[in-house]
């Protein structure tokens, strides 16, 4: 059990430059104190003691404005930053080294008892802010959710899901050097130069129907020239013609 906290602790420090001691880790993170808790909750559940279980959970999310139900599995070194409003289901799964940020769901869509309902997340995914990661799918290993995105669908591993619906922004191959930090961890799940496709195709077509006018700026100014040269010449022609006349 100290073990599985020194980790939490450390893996505090290591993501949250504003953790300045052990001490205020302890005292201060509410994330902590709900994961210590859910701890104690889900070991109740599993020896099916389910009404202390829920007791326990929702005391915790009482102090800590976090709620996670007793039958959700979590990995080790688990953080949950900030925390408030953050809502984990009862058959999620959150593997080792995953981020979570205040406002976050990770909710389920089926109302079948017993069945799996709620995401997986594998291994160091990162869910931004007031995400919402709805259905029984899996986000994969080291995947970044944006904030506010709505995910309602399987995210590749290293990949980037945005918007709402979210929408895959990088594919799992660009994940290589494009962080912030040697460890890859992004805050917030905000991937540097990730790019949304659908807003580039939005603004290639806006470069490309500018473009297409400037042309047509340009054919309509040559045909006005070429009126006035043809128009200039038949004068001319007629001048010419007048004076063989005479």
């Amino acid at each position: 059990m100290f073990d599985r906290l020194r980790e939490d602790i450390a893996a505090i420090r290591a993501r949250d430059p504003a953790a300045r001691s052990v001490r205020e880790v302890v005292t201060c993170y509410p994330g902590l104190h709900a994961i210590v808790m859910h701890r104690l909750a889900h070991a109740c559940w599993k020896r099916q003691r389910r009404w202390i279980a829920r007791c326990i959970s929702q005391f915790a999310r009482f102090l800590t404005g976090i709620e996670i139900h007793p039958g959700a599995t979590l990995g080790r070194r688990v953080f949950i930053d900030h925390g408030m409003g953050v809502v984990i289901g009862e058959t999620a799964e959150i593997s080792d080294d995953c981020t979570i940020y205040q406002g976050v769901t990770l909710g389920g869509t089926s109302l079948t008892r017993g069945a799996k309902r709620h995401p997986t997340l594998e291994r160091g995914v990162i869910v931004g802010a007031g995400a919402k990661v709805l259905g029984s799918f899996t986000v994969g290993a080291h995947a970044k959710i944006g904030s506010n995105a709505v995910v309602v669908k399987p995210v590749p591993a290293g990949g980037t899901a945005v918007g709402n619906p979210a929408r895959i922004v990088m594919p799992a191959v660009a994940r290589a050097k494009d962080t912030r930090r040697d460890d890859g961890f992004c805050a917030y799940g905000i991937t540097p130069n990730a790019d949304d496709p659908v807003s580039l195709a939005i603004h290639g077509l806006i470069d490309h129907a500018s473009t297409q006018t400037q042309r047509i700026d340009d054919i309509v100014a040559a045909l006005v020239d070429l009126k006035r040269l043809c128009a200039s010449m038949d004068g001319r022609t007629e001048e010419a013609a007048a004076a063989a006349e005479r």
